[in-house]
């Protein structure tokens, strides 16, 4: 007979699974050994993958790549598992039951490491600002960080008694090799998130924008590199030799190759396009088929405007036709060398001057029917050749002159005319300090990024396509405003994953000086009048709040689902009892508390989101809580998952619940091991699931 197997609990093993990668690539390199628990496993021998590997890295070569003192435990800090969990808190959501986005307290490494399974390969665009590296320690003092005696030790500056082995020591180089062990592996458990066409932004400043570029070509290639962006934010007069305003956004494919291969191409509206638009409707409902009337108007509009207008830029869309506005374009081949032939104009029956480079089209055939489609224009005569019409919604006329019945050729149902980002762009810096002040009604983030340059960068890297947004360094809550602000404009429903470090204002406030110094006050004193906890976490999730309510009121494009929610978790320690306490250090107390897996202080909410975690699902999965024979049982996402972590687990239940999970093809159940009254009741248990629903996963915890 076959009792149920247990669910494991801690995050995946990832230096387990990439021995079984290499045993894949390389069987001859993986022999066996034995684990802590004497089970055998699998190993790399070393000497053998170095043989296999010589052709490219052989013994004693120097090697292209960045390193500091630390390097390996932070490399091993991101594979190492844990065995912790996300608690769900109810009372501090917002739309708990129904919405998509998570808010996650706690230290993001370990967050990141309890999220992967669910989201492996699931998040289409990843944005952080982490904390810049000013010369002070970190908030993210990891376990492998070095101190500054170790740092000059492994740097060869002092010897093992601690005497200086150079006249000038680098003690602020501790500082870069601390901050590089800290992003090194949370950028690495980054790339596991991200989808095969997924996308990475990075901000950086020129403290570290030089290492952070080549750890970044490191972690995700080299040739995965697209741009690294300058953000301009304005000029500092006092500065004492250049005014260094601008900083930096690295921005890195998962797979530059996928997106070539899918034919990607990353375009924006060109900025006042859509206010030309309007404003064509309105004199098209206006003056009707009267295009020489629209004309009219449109030009006395565009002359209107103020110089610093962005449509202004595009007064050469003056002309009208039934398609909507348009201005010439050139009819020449591209780079010179195109086909040459003869082109009649149309009142003097004179072959047309031809461009230098040659006509556009491949042969008179497709030339005549862009002419008959009306796309080309002729000049008065043949003295100089026709142009094209470029519309401000460019209609795809090539598609229609071949017959493509699909090609859409309504102007009102393309899409406006776009153009692709430069790598240098500028907003004031003040404009996003002013608006999180008037948000929060006090000065209470420094230095928080615009919510609107943000909101611009993630949908033309999107794309137009829906997908999960994830920053792990949350902070002011910036990116959720911009994601809030995007879904609102485009119609698109993207999921947002935040996650934050409860950092603890008071802590800040001891070294904070002068402007720093007055809005962690002023932080301080709106979360004690809302009494709330006194942490960066509370004030990020405040401005979540606000951001959201204010774009809801504010405007929903039709297709957006208008979630501006957010499920709050925090990491914390498991929810079962520890079960490796020796015989020696047993007492009365922690035998009582043997006796239940589950901790005392813990729900059944809590235990349903570790087995999530444990089995790789959705945390923003839909939940219900129903009574099944007796006992309370989770469905989870209709009936996918269903689970009971009730005490005196009866034949009624188990008969039920495997009737349901083979009427709904649910694919998973789960109960607590000590809700059986004996080994007994499970295997019986198990027996029923494998009679009624044999194709559910039955397991205990």
């Amino acid at each position: 007979m076959t009792k149920l197997d247990k669910l494991e609990l801690q995050s995946v093993d990832v230096t387990r699974r990439n021995v079984e990668a290499l045993a894949a690539l390389f069987p001859q390199v993986v022999t066996e050994g034995l684990d802590d628990d004497g089970k055998l496993i699998h190993q790399v021998d070393f000497e053998a993958l170095r043989q296999e590997l010589s052709d490219y890295v052989i013994e004693g070569k120097e090697v292209y790549q960045i390193d500091w003192p630390g390097k390996l435990a932070a490399e091993f800090a991101s594979n190492a598992p844990i065995t912790k969990t996300l608690r769900p808190n109810i009372g501090d959501s917002i739309d708990f039951d129904t919405t998509k986005n998570l808010f996650i307290e706690g230290d993001n490494l370990e967050a990141m490491k309890l999220l992967q399974e669910s989201y492996l390969g699931k998040v289409r665009l990843i944005y952080i600002d982490p904390p810049y590296n000013t010369g002070g320690d970190l908030v993210y003092r990891d376990d492998f960080s070095s101190s500054t005696q170790e740092f000059l030790w492994k740097s060869h500056q002092v010897n093992e008694a601690g005497e200086k082995l150079v006249s000038n020591t680098e003690a602020n180089g501790r500082f870069h090799s601390d901050w590089l062990s800290m992003i090194y592996p949370r950028l690495r458990l980054a790339k596991r998130f991200l989808a095969q066409d997924g996308v990475i932004l990075v901000s950086i400043d020129d403290a570290e924008q030089a290492s952070l570029r080549r750890l970044m070509d490191e972690v995700f290639g080299e040739q995965n590199f697209i741009a690294q962006l300058v953000w301009e934010k304005g000029r500092k007069n006092d500065a004492k030799f250049f005014s260094v305003g601008h900083e930096y956004v690295m921005a890195y494919a998962k797979s530059q190759s996928t997106l070539r291969e899918r034919k990607t191409a990353w375009r924006e509206e060109k900025p006042g396009a859509r206010e030309i638009w309007d404003e064509y409707l309105r004199l098209r409902e206006k003056h009707g088929n009267n295009d020489a009337a629209i004309e009219t108007d449109l030009s006395a509009w565009f002359r209107a405007l103020p110089t610093s207008d962005p449509s202004k830029k595009w007064a050469r869309y003056k002309r009208v036709d039934a398609n909507g506005p348009w201005r010439d374009q050139d009819i020449s081949w591209p780079g010179g060398n195109g086909p040459r032939y003869e082109i009649l104009h149309p009142v003097t029956k004179k072959a047309c001057r031809i461009p230098e480079r040659g006509w556009i089209y491949s042969d008179p055939e497709k030339m005549q029917q862009m002419i008959d489609l009306g796309v080309v224009v002729f000049r008065d005569d043949e003295s100089e050749p026709p142009f094209r019409k470029a519309h401000l919604k460019p209609l795809d006329y090539e598609a229609v002159a071949d017959g493509d019945d699909e090609a859409d050729t309504r102007a009102q149902d393309a899409e406006l005319a776009t153009q692709v980002r430069g790598s240098y762009f500028y907003k004031q810096s003040q404009v996003s300090v002013r608006h999180l002040r008037d948000l929060m009604g006090a000065k209470v983030f420094n230095n928080p990024k615009d919510h609107e340059v943000l909101s611009r960068l993630f949908e033309y890297v999107l794309g137009g396509k829906d997908g999960i947004v994830m920053d792990f360094f949350a902070g002011s809550g910036t990116t959720a405003e911009a994601v809030f602000d995007l879904c609102a404009r485009s119609g698109l429903n993207c999921p947002v994953i935040l996650v934050q470090l409860p950092e603890l204002l008071e802590d800040n406030l001891k070294s904070a000086t002068g402007s720093a110094k007055t809005t962690i006050q002023n932080a301080i004193k709106l979360l004690n009048q809302l009494e709330k906890p006194l942490t960066i976490a509370e004030l990020t999730k405040i401005r979540i709040q606000k951001a959201g309510e204010q774009i809801l009121a504010s405007h929903n494009s039709s297709g957006w689902n208008g979630d501006v929610g957010f499920r709050t978790f925090t990491v914390d320690t498991s929810n079962f009892a520890d079960i490796t306490t020796t015989p020696d250090t047993v007492n009365q107390d922690t035998l009582l508390d043997l006796v239940e897996s589950v901790k005392g202080d813990r729900g059944g909410l809590d235990v349903l989101f570790e087995v999530l975690l444990a089995w790789g699902l959705d945390l923003a999965a839909p939940i219900s809580l129903e009574t099944v024979a007796g006992h309370q049982v989770y469905d989870v996402e209709d009936g996918a998952l269903l689970a009971c972590f009730d005490d005196q687990l009866d034949e009624a239940l188990i008969h039920e619940l495997a009737l349901r999970a083979a009427a709904n093809t649910t694919q998973k159940v789960v109960f607590k091991d000590a809700g059986f009254a004996s080994d007994a009741a499970a295997i019986n248990a198990h027996q029923v699931f494998e009679q009624l629903s044999p194709d559910t996963t039955v397991k205990v915890i």
